[in-house]
């Protein structure tokens, strides 16, 4: 069984960086591809980027070029670096796995990007 633990999360500036990790537990991780997901005040939860077993990328079109999603399979963690930050990346994070499946939401971690 798997547990995701995100961290990182900070109140920062218009224009400034971040880097979110989260911390699997169980070795089915590296398996499975994986997802950092969001959910803003008043919205629904978004997928926000994933990564394959092989390390493929995907973004939603509002964080490319800005959020870089990677893994270290030797450290079960994954990361997302976030750079360029607007006040609408405002969310609280999480990964899972991809697709999410509900037994592993966590607690998140909340991004706070002030104009």
């Amino acid at each position: 069984q798997v547990q995701l633990v995100e961290s990182g999360g900070d109140l920062v500036q218009a224009g400034g960086s971040l880097r979110l990790s989260c911390a699997a537990s169980g070795s089915a991780f590296r398996f499975n591809p994986m997802g950092w997901y969001r959910q803003a005040p008043g919205k629904q939860r978004e997928w926000v980027a994933s990564i394959s077993v092989g390390a493929l990328t995907n973004y939603v079109d509002s964080v490319r070029e800005r959020f870089t999603i990677s893994r270290d399979n030797a450290k079960n963690t994954v990361y997302l670096q976030m750079n360029s930050l607007k006040p609408e990346d405002t969310a609280v994070y999480y990964c899972n796995l991809v697709p999410a499946m509900r037994i592993y939401w966590g607690q998140g971690t909340q991004v706070t990007v002030s104009s």
